[in-house]
This record gives C-alpha cells, structure tokens and sequence, in this order.
C-alpha cells in the first residue's frame, strides 16, 4: 500500500460523546453548520446529500469577511462507521473520517489526503490548514459537549 503520510494532514481525538450522537452531528446540516470550520469562521450549508455520489455545498464566511466556497462529493458512507468526501475545488484532498466507539466515548480518526505533498504545503501556507483542522475537531468537541448536557 502506498505511503501517504507526506501529503496527509491527520489528526485522532476522543470524544466524550456516544457514536450516533458524533455520527449525527457530522451529517447532518442543522448541527454541522455549528461547528465547521476553523475558529471565527461561520457557514451557510446550501446542500448536503450524505449518500454515495452526493453532493455538500456551503460557504465559510470569514472573520474577515471573506467567503470560501466549499463543494464535496461524498464516495463513501458507511453509517457510524466511516465518511469519505473529495474537496473538489483547489487544493484537491480527500477527506476520510473514520469512528469507533470505546464505551461511553467514540474516538474519530480524520484525515485530510491531498493530491500531492506541493499541495498540502500550499494549503498549510496560505489556509493553516494544519491549525484548521485542529481548530475544528475542537469546536466539534465543543458542539458535543453543549448536545450532551
């Protein structure tokens, strides 16, 4: 199997939440427009169709103002299990989020796999997708804890 790890931005966390409650909040627009992206950013979800060959389109909105338009198309989804969705604009990745639950908690394995090592250091220049990433599972730690209580 091909050594991916050079253009792969990955990340593992435990959650302090059940598997189909984390499984919800990842595909679902009501709660994901919530937590998604890196801090200060918001989202405006304009479609997100969780089946194979479907589509998720939104909008990042800055803290600066700025838009980002995001489009995915969805090539694997196997309930409380695993999503795997392509980025289809530059910088090309490919995302694959993998959940297992540990007892009470559901740890998430997320990987970021992009089309080459240039492309992955271009993200992490001009987006800090790196620090993104982190920032994200975190607001989403967050955005469980307020759902459980």
């Amino acid at each position: 199997m091909e050594d991916l790890s050079d253009r792969t931005l990955s990340i593992t966390k435990t959650f302090n939440a059940p598997l189909e409650l984390l499984w919800k909040v990842l595909t679902t627009p009501e709660h994901i427009v919530y937590w998604w992206g890196p801090d200060g950013f918001t989202n405006t979800i304009e479609k997100m169709e969780v089946k194979v060959g479907g589509k998720w389109e939104f909008i990042m909105h800055g803290p600066d103002g700025t838009e980002y338009v995001n489009k995915y198309t969805y090539s694997k989804i196997e309930p409380n299990k695993e999503i795997v969705l392509a980025h289809l604009a530059t910088p090309k990745f490919t995302i694959i989020i993998s959940l297992s639950q540990e007892g009470e908690k559901t740890q998430v394995k997320w990987q970021n796999i992009f089309d080459s090592v240039p492309s992955k250091e271009e993200a992490v220049r001009a987006f800090k997708a790196d620090e993104g990433l982190r920032q994200n599972l975190e607001k989403l730690a967050n955005y469980l804890q307020e759902q459980v209580v």
